[in-house]
């Protein structure tokens, strides 16, 4: 008897095919990341931090809208910066009228909510970190 692995048994039986991609999201929301318990947890635990610190958080976001940028650019597609309130299907809906290919990236769209938080919260937090920034991390979160 000749034993097979699960991708030999499949090779020749199943196909994948993917017709289309509507559109594709990315909401890096994190609940747990709303407290000052979970922030602590993240920071230690994934950024392998001995004091947490908000300072650690800010580049992680601002490489990955750099990547962003960076494959718009490369590719050659437009980066669409949505107002509040804009409707991105609208957007979407005319860049498909234009589009003359059968596939194909249509545009990189970024929508960057900001969100509030409790200014003690974020003071704490940062205060545990760094005592010298807790009033600027008040300040910015009002």
């Amino acid at each position: 008897m000749v034993r097979k692995n699960v991708a030999e048994i499949l090779q020749n039986h199943v196909t994948f095919e993917l017709e289309a991609i509507d559109r594709m999201y990315l909401n890096a929301y994190v609940p747990s990341l709303h407290t000052g318990a979970g922030f602590v947890y993240f920071v230690k635990t994934q950024l392998a931090a001995r004091v947490p610190s908000t300072m650690m958080v800010a580049p992680m976001g601002e490489r990955f809208v750099e990547a962003m940028e960076r494959f718009a650019e490369t590719e050659g597609v437009d980066l669409v910066t949505f107002e509040k309130g804009q409707r991105k299907d609208d957007v979407a809906q005319a860049y498909l009228a234009k589009f003359q290919g059968d596939e194909g990236v249509l545009f990189v769209g970024k929508a960057q909510e900001k969100a509030s938080c409790d200014a003690s919260l974020g003071s704490s937090v940062v205060a545990a970190g760094n005592p010298d920034s807790a009033s600027e991390a008040s300040a910015e979160s009002r």
